[in-house]
């Protein structure tokens, strides 16, 4: 996971859950008779979010309601170039260590890849690997209010998870647009490990990349985020304990990577919550306090639309997002 973990109720019995989304089901299908377009869907996304499975009934009820919810469109432009990078006070701070260019590969063959960088660990940006994908033409911010307007998910506001005014939110996903990228005075980040399984209508519109078959689970064991939000909002140096593909479908991010092997140089918090995450600020290093920092090797990209980033399992990565993105990762092993 990254960082915080997203709080929730996923360690409940299954019972309990299961008895959760017999609730949400019938609560929903009551609204259904009641006409009530609201609080059924959000109870639906409620017990989706419980991962409340219970045969996919509360999927397939969502999407039975689906087509005669009304869709929404924003009445204006969402932002498009904002980013809100760190302040750096000059004078205060050394320069960060250099960094190479990640580098970048058309189409590699699955012995390649796998010769080349799955089994050395190396980084790589893959292109032309999600050019057929439907996301590619089709995902915009009308589009996901129109698809998934008037759905509940989980947001993050805050430019960045270390924050102490981070924190988490239930929201409609129009609301989300509305408050946090149409609206340039806040921040907030839609950073879902759900959202695919909720709603399958955007799953439809991405591919788990080939490469992953060359791992040693099963396809369903691969776990598909969904990032989106403003620019100016950062994911700190971190690590996952998966491999990685992040695929850019709009938007443009900074990011940099460091080897796990560099990782007492990168000075992790000691707390538990936290421990996968580097207390330094990567663009703006307080070199007094973490002096080793300049002994780390980077390599960095800059992470465009259609490109895929291989980020090998507990590689350390900084994240920041340039303006307004939508990304993807997958996560296997």
């Amino acid at each position: 996971t990254r960082g915080r973990t997203n709080a929730g109720p996923g360690g409940r019995s299954a019972g309990m859950r299961q008895v959760y989304a017999y609730g949400c089901s019938f609560g929903a299908l009551a609204e259904v008779a009641r006409a009530g377009a609201g609080p059924r869907r959000a109870v639906c996304d409620l017990g989706l979010l419980m991962r409340a499975v219970l045969g996919n009934v509360l999927a397939r009820l969502v999407r039975t309601l689906q087509p005669h919810l009304p869709a929404r469109r924003q009445r204006r432009t969402p932002r498009q170039g904002s980013a809100r990078t760190p302040r750096i006070a000059p004078g205060t701070r050394l320069a960060p260590p250099p960094e190479e260019m990640i580098p970048h590969l058309r189409c590699p063959s699955l012995e390649h890849f796998r010769d080349n960088y799955l089994i050395p660990q190396r980084p790589v940006v893959l292109e032309g690997v999600m050019d057929h994908w439907p996301c590619m033409k089709k995902w915009s911010v009308d589009y996901f209010c129109q698809v998934a307007g008037c759905r509940t998910v989980p947001v993050e506001l805050g430019a960045r998870y270390t924050d102490e005014e981070w924190s988490q939110q239930l929201m409609t996903v129009s609301d989300f647009i509305r408050q946090y990228i149409v609206d340039e005075n806040n921040v907030g980040y839609l950073a879902q490990h759900q959202l695919f399984d909720q709603i399958p209508e955007l799953k439809e519109d991405i591919s788990i990349p080939d490469y992953c078959c060359l791992g040693e689970g099963e396809e369903d064991d691969i776990t598909i985020n969904a990032w989106f939000g403003p620019g100016g909002t950062i994911s700190p140096l971190h690590q996952d304990p998966q491999q990685n593909f992040l695929a850019q479908v709009f938007g443009r991010k900074y990011i940099r990577l460091c080897s796990p092997r560099d990782s007492e140089n990168l000075y992790p918090h000691e707390s538990q919550i936290l421990h996968n995450t580097s207390q330094v600020d990567v663009e703006d290093p307080d070199l007094v306090k973490f002096p080793n920092f300049t002994k780390a090797a980077f390599q960095s990209c800059i992470l465009m639309p259609g490109q895929i980033l291989f980020i090998p399992v507990k590689y350390w990565h900084y994240v920041r997002s340039l303006e307004l993105s939508f990304s993807v990762s997958f996560w296997w092993s």
